[in-house]
């Protein structure tokens, strides 16, 4: 991308850009031993699934691979002022929900089909809450006038 392309992005798009390759590589990192513990007990998907990205945060292939679609919606919603505010702030609320559900969910049920664990739905709490403020906060007046 040429200094130019860069100039004329607005700061919503360049933050949507930032949260989308955050997502994409903690979905690449949810595969690599090492950055994942327990990597020999990464299940495809449900709460039986023992890998820990960083050795906190509950992982299987089905919870990385959202992470890895996660980042491209961002990337190709990230394209627009418009597309990168609502990827920020519906994003956001996707993930103050995911929040709820990990509250009101039994962490050993069938029902912990991502999986969830306590730090994940602290993370989620922030990340939700963080996405909802960037998209607010930069992208508001902005989308407006470039509509």
């Amino acid at each position: 991308m040429s200094r130019t392309e860069t100039a004329r992005r607005g700061t919503v798009q360049i933050a949507a850009m930032v949260v989308a390759a955050v997502f994409t590589l903690v979905g690449i990192a949810g595969f690599i031993p090492g950055l994942t513990t327990n990597y020999d007990m990464l299940e495809v998907a449900g709460h039986e699934s023992q890998a820990l990205l960083l050795g906190l945060f509950a992982v299987s292939v089905l919870h990385n691979i959202v992470h890895l679609a996660f980042g491209v919606a961002g990337f190709l919603m990230a394209r627009t002022p418009g597309g990168a505010y609502w990827y920020l702030v519906g994003g956001g609320a996707i993930y103050l929900v995911l929040w709820l559900y990990g509250l009101v969910i039994d962490h050993d049920s069938q029902a912990n089909f991502v999986p969830l664990n306590n730090a994940d739905n602290w993370l989620h709490l922030f990340l939700g809450l963080g996405m909802i403020a960037l998209g607010l906060a930069l992208g508001r007046g902005r989308v407006a006038r470039t509509r």
